[in-house]
């Protein structure tokens, strides 16, 4: 911990007051308790019930709303809190996608630089997302995004065509339809089921989901591309951040900074291990040569230049930042 957190988290048990008590925030997790992320979440509530009065209520497995139903479930006051995948705020900031771009942030040394507190790529995001009446209180590692197959990996882009794949993204599903597949958009919950069943040919998730969710007995190989990255984001209504006391904040951006800090740290050593995992149950996994990524790149540049139609200025501002990196 930095010795700014530390003096937060100092203050943060310094100043509670009787207006912490009967603070009770709810937040809605698409992803089993098992997860990073839920793990993640339960870290966040330990400290913050530990430095307050205030309550965590952690609900898992999508048992009150389904990812792509946070962002407006949070932004309307149903619920105080959730965890939504980024993707899921394209629809009112196209801009969100551009970690969807393919190859774009196609390294973690990328990644953590455009992920970083104010920096010039999430800075602006963070802002958007105020205005759909969320608080961004800190982001969540996923890692990068694997294909999922049965039989045989996916080694050129001709590999996709006419195959039905998962997807969990508008800019996924335009990247899969360039190059010829059929997008079909599946939550992350539902994916197990749609492997199982046929529904899809493909898969994509990141590695992460496929040990949480034992994805090893419906699909058989896994490709590593590094073509996206995947982040969640962890919100809270604007009107509750608004109502909460100045050290009930305190409070919960130490614990969130916190977090932050501690997921992405752990998805870095994570990854490894569960490559390594899924190949002990019995996956193939398939790291493409340099001349296949090229031909992916080459494929998949089209994307990127009708992404910027619709992402308009912050679209460009941030890309333009991302390409510095």
């Amino acid at each position: 911990m930095t010795f700014r957190l530390a003096s937060l988290a100092a203050a943060a048990a310094l100043f509670v007051s009787p207006a912490l008590a009967d603070t009770t925030l709810r937040i809605t997790l698409q992803l089993p308790m098992a997860s990073h992320l839920g793990q993640n979440l339960l870290m966040f509530k330990e400290e913050v019930e530990a430095n307050s009065d205030m309550k965590i209520e952690i609900y898992d497995s999508a048992q009150l709303y389904r990812d792509s139903e946070v962002p407006e479930a949070v932004g309307a006051g149903e619920i105080e809190m959730g965890v939504a995948s980024l993707t899921r705020y394209v629809g009112e900031i196209p801009a969100v996608d551009l970690f969807y771009m393919p190859f774009v942030l196609n390294t973690e040394e990328k990644v953590r630089a455009a992920v970083a507190p104010d920096s010039p790529v999430r800075g602006p995001i963070d802002a958007a997302i105020e205005q759909t009446g969320s608080h961004v209180l800190w982001w969540q590692a996923y890692g990068g995004a694997v294909l999922l197959s049965k039989g045989e990996p996916l080694r050129k882009p001709e590999d996709m065509e006419g195959k039905k794949a998962r997807v969990f993204g508008k800019w996924l599903g335009e990247w899969v339809d360039t190059l010829e597949g059929a997008p079909t958009m599946i939550s992350g919950s539902e994916q197990f089921l749609a492997y199982q069943r046929g529904t899809v040919d493909l898969g994509m998730t990141g590695v992460s989901g496929v040990v949480s969710r034992k994805l090893w007995d419906v699909m058989d190989t896994i490709t590593v591309l590094n073509f996206a990255d995947i982040e969640f984001i962890v919100v809270i209504n604007q009107d509750v951040w608004g109502d909460l006391t100045d050290e009930q904040r305190v409070v919960l951006t130490t614990a969130a900074r916190n977090a932050e800090t501690d997921v992405r740290d752990y998805m870095s050593e994570f990854e490894a291990g569960a490559f390594k995992q899924a190949e002990e149950n019995g996956m193939t996994v398939y790291y493409p040569t340099d001349e296949e990524i090229e031909a992916w790149r080459a494929a998949s540049a089209p994307v990127i230049d009708a992404w910027l139609e619709e992402a308009g200025p912050l679209g460009q501002q941030i890309l333009d930042a991302a390409q510095k990196f």
